[in-house]
């Protein structure tokens, strides 16, 4: 009996309610034999290729399963439990498999290819919107290895479904090792530092897992806000070295992993003629080379490790007068850093008071997009989310028009992944009318009742940065739903995100949301100009973290077959040899992920392509440059930045849509200039 994805809404929203975890799985599979069955019409149809019998065809095709996984995969991200965790490893090698169905597919690359030939004589009739579909899903087949032979196209199949696998599995494992890694406290002497508020956080960690005392629980960095606030040098020793031995023993052991999926990414390379997975990657985003990369990462690398090394004479002399007789370790950059900032009482805990999360929220982050675009963000009343901690939104424009839906789930929770992202439940476009229905997930600690939840400065960027990916969803003006919003190139598609970061330090919107939550004073005027340029105090560490883990990522993909580790044992020696090699090892600065915890390029799509938060920040400085032109937070701007950079999406060539906004390519001065500390 067939299946489909149950609604809740005129919004196309999954009634997540009504399913259970075992439902996905059928529903998944029936999306499958969908398209499956939809893209053998298009395939065999005796009609000359048009857009409508193609374009049109294979998008209404893919639809069933592209909500169908964005809602399994958004509900298995978040909130997490064995049998999903099952359905999904299972899935994973099924829908690899499903994928590898389509993309060597001869017919249906043949029937693609008569049609881009049809448009580009004339033939039939084609605008930027069908011509770049064309130019993609073409590109798409040769990546997928459509012109292998059948011998070479089977070994492809056996290495995409081992990859899936293996990344299920990582994925799986990480989460679990984070929490297993926890620090346990018994000592309260041991607290010494912490605040009220993260005593009880700690104390409620440990009594949820049935443990007397307090767990200091870590987030997915190497690096732990823990490590800002404890006193005792040998707590914070503790919880860093428990950060940053994740993974390497035990039965959430990842290093097995990582060698398996290194070697045989870099077998699939070298099938589809590439000289390595990071050139695979980097040929589909706008870098295409990995020269091209290095390129940036070189010189910037070369600048983090000079601006790490003044700061750490700098902070080694403040610990020396703080710490006497004692040695200066990574454990304790934070905590002087968090010193230095309190002589300026701009510390996270004396900050925190001001940046109450519903503030920041609907004063700061609703209200910006208000300013710029016109939007309003209100409660819906009659939906449900995918958890119970899930709040949806309806978003307006202007003239009370429905936008479309915001969900938003912003507590951590054992069972949700680290870290903070954005996915697409649904992707606007113009061919079937679907508004956008988008997700905006956060790992802020869950108040206690009656009690507000007072975040970090950090945090409070995130919240901006990820409602900048949900812009980029919402305002989304795609013919097709498969190049709508954020699907873009992978070192492009951080851009939007990280302009809206910029926002958070506007002077005039600060002193709108950062008002003390019982008082409701705003920070004082004084303070509001410091934190706007906080981000220098501290930048060698931020910047050579970062950096160091682009490259980690570089090396790991650009290394041949032959470079590469073949035991889990030498994971480790893999990692300090090529941080050696590319100038960025500096031991009081670890990478912001070791190779065993990276999750991001081992699970979660950023395999050789975690250079793209630095190569995209080359636009947002550029783009933030012209919105300093055209009068910051503006309306008149915010308008043509949506208009020109936001809408198209990824449904025409990014590259010339940004000339087209800006006049010329991205500037890399804006970049170095933000970097450098002046």
């Amino acid at each position: 009996m067939s299946s489909s994805l149950p609604l809740q809404s005129e919004f196309e929203l999954a009634d997540f309610a009504a399913l259970a975890p075992g439902d996905y799985e059928q529903i998944v599979h029936d999306a499958m034999a969908t398209e499956l069955s939809g893209l053998r019409l298009v395939s065999d149809n005796p009609e000359p290729a048009t857009v409508a019998n193609t374009i049109e065809a294979w998008e209404r095709a893919e639809l069933a399963l592209s909500r169908a996984t964005a809602a399994f995969f958004t509900l298995h991200d978040a909130d997490t439990s064995p049998e999903l965790d099952a359905v999904a490893e299972r899935l994973s090698s099924e829908l690899a498999a499903h994928h590898d169905a389509i993309m060597l597919d001869a017919g249906l690359y043949d029937r693609v290819r008569d049609l881009s030939q049809a448009v580009e004589a004339g033939a039939e009739p084609g605008d930027e919107q069908v011509t770049w579909w064309l130019h993609e899903r073409l590109r798409d087949f040769r990546r997928s290895g459509v012109a292998l032979s059948p011998e070479d196209q089977e070994r492809l199949r056996v290495l995409n479904a081992r990859i899936a696998r293996l990344e299920s599995q990582f994925g799986q494992r990480v989460v679990a090792g984070r929490n297993e890694a926890a620090v346990h406290i018994t000592d309260p002497a041991e607290l010494a530092g912490l605040s009220e508020e993260q005593r009880t956080e700690a104390e409620r960690a440990a009594g949820a897992r049935d443990l007397d005392g307090w767990l200091l629980e870590l987030v997915n960095t190497t690096g732990q806000d823990w490590l800002a606030s404890l006193s005792h040098q040998e707590v914070r020793r503790r919880v860093f070295e428990a950060s940053m031995s994740r993974g390497a023993t035990g039965g959430n052991e990842t290093g097995s992993l990582v060698v398996q999926l290194a070697r045989v990414r870099a077998d699939r390379a070298a099938l589809l003629g590439y000289a390595s997975h990071a050139a695979y990657v980097a040929d589909g985003g706008c870098a295409k080379t990995v020269d091209a990369i290095r390129g940036l990462l070189d010189p910037f690398s070369k600048l983090s490790v000079h601006q790490a090394s003044e700061d750490s004479l700098r902070f080694r002399e403040i610990f020396t007068d703080l710490a006497v007789g004692k040695e200066f370790g990574p454990w304790d950059w934070s905590w002087v850093a968090s010193r230095e900032r309190a002589r300026a009482e701009l510390d996270d805990e004396a900050l925190r008071p001001y940046l109450e999360f519903e503030q920041v929220l609907t004063r700061g982050v609703f209200e910006a997009a208000h300013r710029l675009y016109g939007i309003a963000v209100e409660r819906r009343e009659g939906l449900t989310g995918y958890t119970p901690d899930v709040r949806v939104y309806e978003v307006h424009e202007q003239d009370g028009t429905v936008l479309g839906l915001l969900l938003l789930d912003p507590w951590a929770r054992p069972s949700k992944q680290g870290g903070a992202w954005m996915t697409d439940l649904v992707n606007a476009n113009s061919l079937t009318g679907a508004k956008p229905v988008v997700t905006l997930n956060t790992n802020i600690t869950r108040p206690r009742a009656g009690q507000p939840a007072l975040l970090s400065w950090d945090q409070v960027i995130t919240c901006f940065h990820e409602f900048g990916h949900c812009l980029h969803g919402l305002f989304a003006d795609s013919r097709y739903p498969s190049l709508a919003g954020t699907n873009t190139p992978i070192d492009y598609v951080e851009f939007p995100s990280q302009v809206n970061e910029r926002w958070a330090r506007d002077p005039e919107l600060l002193a709108h949301y950062a008002r003390h939550w019982r008082t409701g004073e705003p920070l004082p005027s004084d303070l509001v100009g410091a934190l706007v340029n906080t981000d220098q105090g501290n930048v060698g560490f931020d910047d050579l973290e970062l950096v160091a883990a682009m490259q980690l990522d570089q090396a790991w993909h650009s290394s041949s077959p032959e470079q590469l580790p073949t035991q889990p044992g030498q994971v480790d020696a893999f990692e300090n040899e090529a941080l050696e090699e590319r100038r960025v090892a500096f031991v009081l600065v670890p990478p912001r992920y070791r190779t065993r915890y990276f999750s991001h390029i081992w699970t979660t799509g950023y395999d050789g392509a975690y250079y793209a938060y630095l190569w995209a920040e080359v636009f947002d400085a550029d783009a933030s440059a012209w919105f300093d032109e055209h009068g910051g937070l503006d309306r008149a701007a915010g308008e043509r930045f949506r208009r020109e950079v936001l809408a198209p999406g990824g449904s025409v060539d990014v590259m010339a849509d940004y000339r087209t906004f800006r006049g010329a390519d991205p500037d890399v001065k804006y970049l170095l200039a933000r970097h450098t500390r002046g």
